[in-house]
């Protein structure tokens, strides 16, 4: 079995392997670009038939054949139905682009490495077996994490945009839109966006993915629709379940006061300014119970809820710029407990040098290939407790893999190199390295909300 998936272990597969898990997890989230779409498709067209043709290769020639026939299926508009199948058990999600199928040449380059003489990056026969087992399972997490649904944004506030069109949508074709005519005007109501899933779901990251609503809607409804004028200022009421809505457009995007009554009364009023919402917002319901929200800039800063005209609570709510600078103290204090963990291993160094703690060979091997999982869960519980951390189970495995790959070398250099001075040393090395993740993770988190 091994000598089947020896090239997994070689520098080329490894590098591509990892740029996939980190550009799908990582890249996409941050920038999602063409540049990151084509990074997925080279990658992917690499390993793929490279891994299936290790695990069957008696069949590499069929291997890479229907490697290519399915990414041209899956990349076109016949995926469909299976995809809608296969969303009933499993969450999936394709993009059709055909400048896609331009990385098909990948596969020659691939039978090509299959074909040459492989070069390992493990020489050891024992590590390599545990090599060869480890990568084979983050491949296959990798071809289920490139599918993942795309993250669904939300809106608190109403959402219209104003387009030209002689013809009416076909509603059942587009779930995320709701079509209202007016005379050659059509009003569509965005009930929801399909984005990458967002580093921090805010009210800034919402704002960023309005910035083109009424741009980004029309080429979603393709040549049935134009864009309105930019300037001309349009009045319209909309009836719908929620009441009857009055709109103040400015070419395409809500502009000017917005107002919703239901049975007669006002239960909902605010301001928009060129499709982001600004000043008070005010939310009435029939239990005398009235809320209003201060915006900034399309973000709340305040809640104040009221009941019979009187205030019964006030929230504040952070920023960006707020988050942003929370996420700089945390990091600060991180690193205070990371330096005050490595003076605690050095003053245990020094007091006993150069007598170590005594461990039987295996023992040693054991607690190196152990210890990651123990800053793992130092670090999950680190990530709780500084931020808000939700991650789905793509990100969690990738975690987990991560974590293993950055820490046991480093685990193997503090037991046979530097070796242990004390017991306690295990846990304070543990929660040296989950500190360390966690401040990766974090700063990552805080590059990611400045770009």
């Amino acid at each position: 079995m091994y000598n089947r998936l020896k090239n997994l272990l070689s520098p080329p597969f490894i590098f591509c392997l990892v740029l996939l898990i980190v550009n799908d997890l990582l890249l996409k989230a941050a920038f999602h670009n063409v540049l990151t779409g084509k990074i997925s498709d080279v990658c992917g067209l690499f390993i793929f038939p490279v891994f299936w043709s290790a695990i069957f290769p008696k069949f590499k020639s069929w291997v890479f054949i229907l490697s290519g026939i399915l990414f041209v299926f899956w990349k076109s508009e016949y995926a469909s139905g299976l995809i809608e199948l296969m969303n009933t058990v499993f969450p999936v999600a394709r993009t059709v682009d055909p400048t896609d199928l331009l990385a098909l040449p990948v596969l020659l380059l691939g039978w090509l490495y299959v074909k040459g003489k492989t070069q390992l990056v493990i020489s050891n026969p024992l590590l390599a077996r545990l090599g060869t087992s480890f990568i084979g399972l983050a491949t296959i997490f990798s071809f289920c994490a490139t599918s993942q649904q795309r993250y669904i944004q939300s809106f608190d506030h109403p959402q219209y945009v104003l387009l030209r069109s002689d013809v009416t949508p076909d509603s059942t074709l587009y779930d995320e839109f709701q079509f209202y005519r007016k005379d050659s005007l059509l009003v569509v109501k965005i009930n929801h966006q399909y984005i990458s899933r967002p580093v921090m779901d805010d009210d800034y990251n919402k704002n960023r993915s309005l910035v083109d609503l009424d741009i980004s809607t029309q080429q979603r409804l393709a040549d049935s629709v134009s864009l309105m004028p930019p300037g001309v200022i349009t009045a319209l009421t909309i009836e719908n379940a929620q009441g009857k809505d009055a709109l103040r457009f400015k070419g395409g995007r809500l502009d000017g006061r917005f107002s919703r009554k239901k049975n007669g009364q006002l239960i909902m009023e605010g301001f928009y300014k060129m499709g982001i919402e600004d000043s008070i917002w005010t939310f009435r319901n029939s239990s005398n119970m009235m809320t209003k929200e201060t915006i900034v800039n399309g973000e709340r800063t305040r809640v104040d809820e009221f009941r019979n005209g009187k205030l019964v609570s006030s929230t504040g709510i952070n920023t960006r710029a707020d988050s942003i600078r929370n996420i700089y103290i945390k990091i600060g204090m991180l690193v205070m407990c990371m330096a005050g963990i490595i003076l605690v291993l050095r003053r245990n160094y020094r007091k006993t040098y150069p007598e170590h703690l005594v461990l039987k060979q295996y023992w040693k091997w054991l607690l190196c290939l152990i210890a990651p999982i123990f800053v793992w869960l130092s670090y999950f519980g680190l990530n709780v407790l500084f931020i808000k951390y939700s991650p789905d189970i793509f990100e969690t495995i990738a975690s987990i893999i991560f974590i293993f790959l950055a820490t046991c070398p480093l685990m193997f250099i503090a037991v046979f190199w530097i070796k242990l001075r004390k017991e306690a040393d295990i846990v304070l090395y543990c929660l040296l390295f989950g500190l360390a993740c966690s401040i990766w993770t974090i700063s990552g988190m805080l590059i990611a909300l400045t770009i």
